[in-house]
């Protein structure tokens, strides 16, 4: 019996559907990804990922200690398993964060585009609060004014905040991408595309473009997102989608553009193991097209460090015997 090709059209919901580009992407080999044609966008393999990002943060908060100077970053969650080993070298090294300003890159919002309250338990204001801010001894820690989390109060004016408090944008941000390939909760969505259709092709060309206007706001998730963090601890790690709110509040484009240092910190995993939705997501970051329909990818046009786990760099090949 001859077999004959298959070939299909992705889902309408997948936001980047090039079969030939994907194709290449999964072929990559470490030793190919880390080359890029951008000489400011370097990619390195490093074998925990989540030491570098400790690491990083601490010389930071060292050097806006001992010179005396603000020091505002932009910060993803729920990260307990960075930011508390990261309070406990500010509390043995006793580093004074008074100048340090954190800033939450986002949270949940419910579907009258409410934001979720600081003890809403699944929470990433929750988590930063808990895990990273009440584990610093009081007499090192940041006064809490100089937190700033998405409020229906301040996200009309988020983008201001950030750019006031440092100086025309902040002095970093640390970031991961998500499995529709977001920066924060910048998702492939109709309210940050204009001409928004399912599996779009418009292409970002340079630092100029009017996707860069776009600040803070709250938008409708994608529904890869609702998807990927219903896999989330915080969450049940069951697939219960229904716990997952329907929309966020986000920074946006130009608050991304606008940090003077990016790292992007690329290494999650099922709960350890191989199975990774970020491996392809990571492949479209790095080397795929600059579109909006893979928001992560404008790092590309940009000075960035990127880092990724051996885990995450491995090519994509068919496991027959494996199942989920």
């Amino acid at each position: 019996m001859t077999s004959k090709e298959f070939t299909f059209e992705p889902a309408p919901f997948v936001p980047f559907r090039d079969h030939a580009v994907v194709e290449r992407l999964r072929k990559m080999t470490p030793e190919e990804i880390v080359q890029h044609p951008n000489p400011n966008f370097k990619i390195h393999i490093s074998l925990d990922i989540g030491s570098v990002e400790m690491g990083l943060l601490i010389t930071r908060f060292i050097e806006s200690d001992r010179e005396d100077k603000p020091f505002v970053f932009i910060c993803g969650n729920p990260n307990p398993g960075t930011y508390e080993p990261l309070t406990q070298l500010i509390n043995y090294l006793r580093v004074d964060c008074r100048n340090v300003y954190p800033v939450t890159m986002d949270e949940w919002a419910d579907e009258n585009d409410n934001i979720a309250p600081t003890d809403y338990r699944h929470g990433f204001t929750n988590s930063f609060l808990k895990y990273f801010y009440a584990k610093i001894d009081p007499e090192l820690r940041m006064p809490f004014e100089n937190l700033l989390f998405p409020t229906n109060e301040n996200i009309a004016s988020y983008t201001d905040i950030i750019e006031e408090r440092g100086d025309g944008g902040a002095h970093a941000i640390f970031s991961g991408p998500g499995w529709a390939g977001h920066i924060a909760f910048i998702d492939p969505c109709p309210e940050l595309i204009p001409d928004y259709r399912e599996g779009g092709t418009a292409e970002i060309k340079d630092l100029n473009d009017p996707y860069f206007e776009q600040r803070a706001q709250i938008l409708t998730l994608h529904p890869l997102t609702i998807a990927q963090n219903s896999l989330h601890g915080v969450f049940g790690c069951s697939g219960d989608l229904t716990s997952v709110p329907p929309k966020a509040a986000t920074i946006g484009p130009r608050d991304v553009l606008n940090s003077r240092e990016k790292f992007e910190f690329h290494g999650l995993t099922t709960m350890g193991t191989f199975s990774s939705w970020q491996r392809m997501t990571s492949r479209l970051i790095t080397h795929g097209p600059v579109t909006p329909y893979v928001p992560g990818s404008i790092y590309q046009l940009m000075d960035v460090h990127v880092f990724l786990s051996p885990s995450i760099a491995t090519p994509i090949e068919i496991m027959e015997t494996t199942g989920y």
